[in-house]
């Protein structure tokens, strides 16, 4: 374990009985200023990991009375829900260090934390613009809108670290090849202040190949980056369910009746279920239906088309206990906080291995559990398409995630944009960009040509 403040380490020590493998690796390979991916399941302490070495560097500020109105940490995760999540977690340990360096008589300035999404209110956003939070939490969209605001960029010319969570979720479409960009245009923000390189941090599921994922996060300058692998660390109880004997002779109307008992039962013999269904309707379908049929406890729906308020209370309702289960599309799929779950239930075909390993790694949340998951297929071709996925769960294989190849309608926003926030030659902004990895292979000719179109 790296050095640590005394009273960050006492604060830790008090607060958990041991770092997990994740949390010790992390810290070790971030302290010593090297560029990490962390690959971890969920409820592993990834948060942690990625964070507690950068609140030990603004704490380290606070004692010196350097710790300035700017941005130090910029947190980015693909999901607003996720943001909110990473806010509340991060309070308690800000709380509970200061208390400890309080314990030992010293005085420390209140480290700030604000999250910058598009549900973030205009008052909110001119607030942080006139004192900016220590550590900002933004999705890869308000990244880009925030390099471009000419009121915002002196905020983040001095950023010191960048963590990128959930790589997995990123790292084979657009977003990612667009979040990418925006982590280059921040760098050379920062070094054209005169400031070192930030250091950049990856927080990932398991995910493969394990290089790709390395590269996106730190795009070519990086100067020997780590990789701590911790992805398949847990224990994990993962079986295909198949309501009927025969789905050639079945009904649709028999199937979907069979399906809903199993999935019933499932429920009733655990405390609390996650289940994943494949759209906003099923999930509403099977919420409603399971209320009629179980008795000793509430089910909801949640995803992306609710309200915020909405979303929030079902992730709270199940938190607390109300909630027997909680059916949710992908709105739940990474890692937000919904407390301890004993089930995770899969209806139909997760429809690769990556998935059904996030899904299922909801189930236990903590290295010590075990993640518990159930695939309940309603066809006869989900059938063989499930047991491969499990078989590939247990044997650890995982599908290859593949990066978009410079995707052109990307680049062009971001030439826009960067064109829009600062002057700069085409040859230039054309080497900015081939650091990002899904664009190392485009061409000078290419770039030009999108140039000329914008």
């Amino acid at each position: 374990m790296p050095e640590f403040l005394p009273f960050v380490r006492q604060w830790f020590e008090t607060t958990f009985s041991e770092a997990t493998p994740p949390q010790r690796d992390g810290w070790d390979a971030i302290a010593s200023g090297r560029d990490t991916l962390i690959v971890a399941p969920t409820g592993s302490g990834k948060t942690l990991a990625s964070f507690l070495w950068a609140l030990d560097y603004l704490h380290r500020l606070g004692l010196e009375r350097r710790l300035e109105d700017r941005v130090y940490v910029v947190y980015v995760s693909p999901l607003r829900a996720l943001n909110n999540d990473i806010e509340k977690n991060l309070r308690a340990p800000l709380a509970g260090i200061r208390a400890a360096a309080a314990a030992q008589g010293l005085e420390l300035p209140e480290v700030r934390v604000a999250v910058r999404t598009g549900d973030t209110l205009a008052a909110q956003r001119q607030a942080m613009t006139r004192r900016p939070p220590h550590i900002l939490i933004t999705t890869p969209e308000s990244l880009y809108i925030l390099l471009t605001a000419a009121g915002f960029r002196p905020a983040l010319s001095r950023a010191r670290f960048v963590i990128v969570d959930e790589v997995h979720a990123l790292l084979g479409g657009k977003r990612g090849a667009h979040l990418a960009l925006s982590l280059e245009r921040l760098q050379a923000l920062v070094q054209d202040a005169g400031e070192p390189r930030p250091q950049r941090i990856g927080c990932s599921a398991t995910v493969r190949p394990i290089d790709e994922a390395l590269a996106f996060v730190t795009g070519a300058t990086a100067h020997e980056p780590v990789v701590v692998d911790a992805g398949f660390s847990r224990d994990l109880d993962v079986a295909v369910v198949s309501p009927v004997d025969d789905f050639l002779t079945a009904t649709s109307d028999t199937v979907w009746d069979a399906t809903l008992q199993q999935v019933a039962e499932l429920v009733q013999a655990h405390r609390t279920t996650l289940v994943f269904a494949q759209s906003r309707r099923s999930a509403e379908r099977l919420a409603r239906d399971l209320n009629d049929r179980i008795t000793d406890g509430r089910v909801a729906a949640h995803h992306g088309s609710l309200s915020r308020r909405a979303r929030l209370e079902a992730e709270n309702r199940l938190k607390d206990g109300q909630l027997k289960a909680l059916v949710a599309t992908s709105s739940l799929e990474l890692g937000i906080d919904v407390g301890a779950i004993d089930l995770v239930v899969q209806l139909q075909s997760p429809r690769n291995v990556a998935a059904a390993l996030q899904r299922v790694g909801r189930a236990g949340h903590a290295l010590s559990r075990v993640s518990k998951g159930r695939l309940v297929v309603t066809k006869g071709e989900e059938l063989v398409e499930a047991a491969a996925v499990v078989r590939s769960i247990h044997e650890r294989t995982l599908d290859r995630m593949t990066m978009p190849n410079a995707p052109l309608d990307v680049l062009a926003q971001q030439i826009v944009a960067a064109v829009a926030a600062e002057s700069i030659d085409t040859d230039a902004l054309w080497k900015r960009f081939i650091q990002a990895a899904p664009y190392r292979a485009l061409t000078r000719e290419t770039f030009r040509e999108v140039v000329r179109s914008v």
